[in-house]
């Protein structure tokens, strides 16, 4: 059941303040019921409830936390049908989409629940005492990651379930031992109550305080910058827009205490077609890339909006087939409304530039009432790119732009002078990446992932994964917000010295009881000392 309440430390929290309705993308049709926006009080509550759960929270053992994410992964799968249906209707994603996205956050549940179960990524470090070392005696001195406290999620508009209620920043963040305070998506808030319905679900089945999980309703910004600036919120987790995510990053750097800010905030994604690709498999690769631009109606962060190569023959022909791959692209429902109107309002200003040109769009006119977004791609040349600055600026949607260099060296330049992406993508040979090298060295300094002959859109959650960059892809480069790497937001080494065995966290004492790996006088261990 959908109430339009705000769900606070288990507590439901009705309320009529500036009301509002979801919409169906698709139809136009408000959805009942009426949601409304969550007032200081609200975060106050949410918050103060969060920091009282704290110490229960994080003094619950790795295995009661790993049984609470699988819990939620099975009251993720228990909601059923009606899960799906309401995310169909909010956001206008197919089911088969959705039901793909349900089993992605389910596993995301799971994976966490087996790193904290093998325990090795609390890096727990051990320095023996040395007594009789001379000249001086060296103290016992060890070193863990222990959670940070109250986190702020700000959950994805085009991810619903997996970078959403449910999704990487709540999930890791619990399985550190942080409370969580949630800011449900305006556009999806029926969706987010039934997940966060789910996650006081598994709360209870676990024997974990109701306060450790709260989810706040609102459609403008107020309610996301009183949670920010809450001195009771630890750290924030964004995934959104430029925009909204710089915002709400220098609230948080400007509280009297300022806050780690964790945002991922979108990119353009460069393609880099290298001589040897063109000429092997143009056709396939222009197939490819269509496909990658469209893929959820171009309502990914990793979308690739900007490709480049060198110009010529092979280029030329790349641009027929590209264009001839969009027309053919039906035109679909965005997430929402303003989504839609920003998309159009971008791809319109692209039109009234010299020298930018159309190289195929979908043969189907779009249906502004259905919220649908044509597929577009364009071409240009590398001067016309440089010269206007809106052309390398993200437009969230179903389009890009092949760019002409005149040279190696061109190309090179432009990728030193990339701001800082989530991804980039290399298609060609062996030969060619052996060749082009100096390109690779550049990119690594630019961006979070390198895709050779593939394109950042389809992310694998695993601990080898990446999903960041340098500013202002996100806020900041070393943290990732998908795979295992995510849980090191919410931590922060605490080092003890001289400490009696007992009074030690159970990562750090001799017997290990936690059988983790840790690093033991310099030398990796699993055994107790």
């Amino acid at each position: 059941m959908i109430t339009g309440h705000q769900l606070i430390a288990g507590r439901e929290a009705p309320c009529d303040h500036a009301p509002f309705h979801a919409t169906n993308p698709s139809t136009s049709e408000k959805l009942e019921p009426a949601f409304c926006e969550a007032t200081s009080a609200h975060a106050d509550e949410a918050l103060r409830a969060a920091d009282g759960a704290f110490d229960a929270l994080r003094a619950a053992t790795p295995e009661t936390r790993a049984l609470l994410l699988e819990a939620i992964a099975d009251e993720i799968l228990a909601l059923g049908e009606p899960l799906l249906e309401r995310a169909h209707a909010e956001t206008g994603l197919p089911m088969a989409r959705l039901t793909g996205e349900r089993g992605r956050a389910m596993n995301q549940c799971k994976m966490f629940a087996a790193l904290i179960r093998e325990g090795s990524w609390a890096e727990a470090s051990i320095d023996r005492a040395q007594p009789d070392r001379q000249p001086l005696a060296k103290p016992d001195v060890r070193r863990v990651l222990l959670p940070v406290g109250p986190i702020v999620v700000f959950g994805a508009s085009n991810f619903p379930f997996a970078i959403g209620v449910v999704g990487t920043d709540t999930v890791s963040a619990l399985a550190a031992g942080c409370p969580v305070v949630v800011k449900a998506h305006p556009a999806h808030p029926g969706t987010c109550e039934l997940l966060g319905r789910a996650v006081v679900k598994a709360l209870r089945k676990t024997g974990l305080p109701d306060a450790a999980f709260s989810l706040l309703q609102g459609r403008g910004t107020d309610i996301g910058t009183e949670l920010v600036k809450h001195p009771l919120t630890q750290a924030v987790a964004f995934t959104g827009s430029l925009r909204g995510g710089r915002a709400l990053m220098d609230v948080a750097a400007a509280r009297p205490h300022p806050i780690p800010f964790y945002g991922e905030m979108g990119s353009i994604n460069p393609v880099f077609l290298l001589p040897g690709a063109l000429k092997e498999r143009g056709a396939k690769i222009a197939e490819a890339y269509v496909g990658s631009v469209t893929m959820g109606v171009g309502q990914f962060c990793t979308n690739p909006a900007i490709v480049l190569g060198l110009q010529g023959a092979e280029l030329t022909n790349f641009v027929e087939n590209a264009g001839e791959f969009a027309a053919k692209v039906p035109p679909q429902s965005m997430l929402h409304r303003g989504i839609c109107e920003s998309y159009d309002a971008g791809t319109a200003v692209w039109s009234t530039i010299n020298g930018l040109q159309l190289a195929g769009e979908s043969a189907t006119p779009a249906d502004p009432e259905a919220t649908q977004a044509a597929c577009r791609i364009y071409t240009t040349t590398l001067q016309v790119l440089e010269s206007h600055e809106e052309l390398r600026r993200e437009v969230f949607g179903p389009c890009s732009i092949i760019t002409q260099c005149p040279t190696l060296e061109d190309l090179l330049a432009f990728a030193r002078n990339l701001e800082g992406q989530l991804t980039a993508a290399i298609h060609g040979t062996e030969e060619d990446l052996r060749e082009y090298a100096p390109l690779i060295r550049v990119l690594e300094r630019k961006v979070g992932r390198i895709i050779f002959n593939g394109f950042g859109t389809g992310i694998e959650p695993c601990p080898s994964m990446h999903h960041g960059g340098p500013y202002p892809a996100a806020s900041h480069s070393f943290y990732t917000s998908i795979g295992t790497g995510s849980i090191y937001r919410f931590v922060r080494p605490v080092c003890y010295q001289g400490f009696p065995d007992d009074c030690l966290p159970e990562a750090l004492q001799n017997a290990n009881p936690t059988k983790a790996l840790r690093l033991v006088d310099g030398g990796y261990s699993r055994e107790a000392v």
